[in-house]
């Protein structure tokens, strides 16, 4: 196995210490190429020993990085196609480190204070947001609610989660599969700012929403499918 970690450990390096300064795209190649070689190198070694992990790396690098970049792609031409569908409506579309889309949709467009209720103005960009889903089968979605720290956990925590789970079943009746969807609540325990004036708390008040290749999906996500 030293072969295996002479050609992989650079490659690991590599990507963690020059993703920050990468293109959307350049990032999802180089992670492609890391995963590819690692897993072209475990295959190989099974078959042929160091030899094998040698050519398995190669080839599953070179396969990795094609697969990376179309991904990136991919999530790049959806991510323009939302922030198309959602211009001047206050919802932030960005591409994270993972190579995700995330919209970050606040409370004044979407839920009401204490409430799970879909507001009307939330529904255009949900339709426009189900026909990008439906066009890109390959994706999956995670939805992640959020609220201030008004009230205790026990009012939180279930209100995250409702509102989450709101947004999923409005995909649904869009035509996203459900099996598409991953929801989870985190209460008041992530706030963007400090929830020290009513603007900061209704920034805080918010649903995110995660949009991802159903084989890439990054272990990172620290979220677990409710129904």
């Amino acid at each position: 196995m030293k072969t295996l970690s002479i050609l992989i450990i650079p490659a690991i390096i590599l990507t963690l210490t020059g993703c920050a300064s990468m293109s959307d795209s350049q990032r999802g190649t180089a992670q492609g190429t890391v995963i590819g070689a690692g897993t072209g190198a475990a295959i190989g070694a099974l078959i042929g020993g160091k030899k094998g992990a040698a050519i398995g790396a190669g080839s599953g690098a070179l396969l990795g990085a094609g697969a990376g970049y179309m991904w990136s792609q991919r999530m790049e031409e959806q991510k323009r196609q939302m922030e198309t569908a959602t211009a001047g409506t206050g919802v932030q579309v960005t591409q994270t480190e993972d190579n995700r889309l995330k919209l970050n949709i606040p409370s004044d467009i979407s839920f009401d204070t204490g409430r799970a209720d879909i507001k009307p103005g939330f529904r255009p960009i949900l339709d426009n947001f189900a026909t990008s889903l439906v066009n890109n089968a390959g994706t999956i979605i995670t939805i992640v609610g959020h609220t201030d720290n008004t009230g205790s956990d026990a009012i939180n925590n279930p209100l995250s989660v409702n509102r989450a789970a709101s947004t999923r079943d409005y995909l649904v009746s869009r035509g996203v599969s459900i099996n598409r969807i991953q929801i989870d609540g985190h209460g008041s325990r992530e706030p963007l700012v400090e929830n020290n004036t009513p603007q900061n708390r209704a920034e805080n008040r918010r649903v995110e929403i995660f949009v991802t290749e159903m084989h890439a999906v990054p272990e990172t996500l620290g979220t677990k499918p409710k129904q």
